[in-house]
């Protein structure tokens, strides 16, 4: 749970290209990552789906200086303005990006083709009007911290008294592949972003394992219903709390600019 999201990936390397910090093909590199291609369609201008290189380009041109991510989930819009119409496609795919500048938001859908061992991912970026409003439930970077810590604490001391297991192939596997991900290099963040916004991602992202050896390890030893159910009403608002950090350490970019 709470993996980086594509959205993630197009709102920080896209605050960097805008920024100057990096190339477009570095930007549309990071982007991408493992995908095979991603495509940008509805873009003002254009008859049909576009390359992320040109999609790029043309958004300074629309008068956009700063993306920011929403990660929506059911009866909590984090991170959306409006309209109806734009939010009901996020959540259905539960993220989006949202430009700032000029008023357009951007819905992936990713397709997935191949067999098993070989699998070619493929992204369509959907251009959509939004409404330019401040962005539902984010948090300042000093809340989210605040938060998190607090989250961290007392999700861990709840679950280590409801016996959720700790250990076990499951969980050992999540761990390597955190430490993996941690050592593949420090930027979690794109060039530009400040110190703090990539301490609070990098804190969210440890909330994210722990959520996920919880759900993912089996029921440790909360094996009666009442035990199962504290467990799920104690992940349920860490869950929460993790994804506004995150949408807030990738807005941050835009947030030091409206200051």
């Amino acid at each position: 749970m709470l993996s980086e999201p594509r959205s993630g990936r197009l709102a920080a390397w896209g605050n960097a290209l805008l920024a100057g910090f990096v190339s477009p093909d570095d930007a549309v590199l990071a982007v991408v990552g493992d995908d095979a291609l991603h495509r940008v369609e509805g873009l003002p201008g254009e008859s049909g789906p576009v390359g992320l290189t040109l999609a790029l380009g043309r958004l300074r041109t629309l008068g956009v200086t700063g993306l920011r991510v929403a990660l929506p989930a059911p009866g909590h819009p984090l991170g959306l303005s409006g309209p109806p119409a734009f939010n009901a496609r996020a959540l259905d795919a539960r993220e989006a990006v949202l430009a700032y500048g000029a008023p357009y938001g951007f819905v992936p859908e990713v397709s997935e083709a191949g067999p098993a061992g070989d699998v070619h991912v493929e992204v369509v970026w959907h251009c959509l009007p939004v409404r330019e409003a401040p962005p539902a439930d984010v948090p300042s970077l000093g809340e989210a911290e605040r938060e998190l810590a607090e989250a961290l604490r007392d999700a861990t001391a709840m679950l280590s008294q409801l016996d959720v297991a700790g250990s076990g192939p499951v969980a050992e596997a999540a761990i390597d592949a955190y430490r993996a991900r941690a050592e593949r290099g420090r930027e979690a963040l794109a060039p530009g972003y400040p110190p703090r916004a990539v301490r609070v991602l990098e804190l969210a992202q440890r909330v994210g394992l722990l959520i996920s050896v919880a759900y993912e390890n089996g029921h440790g030893g909360a094996v009666s219903a009442s035990e199962m159910a504290a467990r799920g009403e104690v992940l349920r608002p860490v869950e929460r709390t993790a994804r506004r950090a995150q949408v807030a350490a990738y807005n941050a970019y835009v947030e030091e600019r409206e200051r």
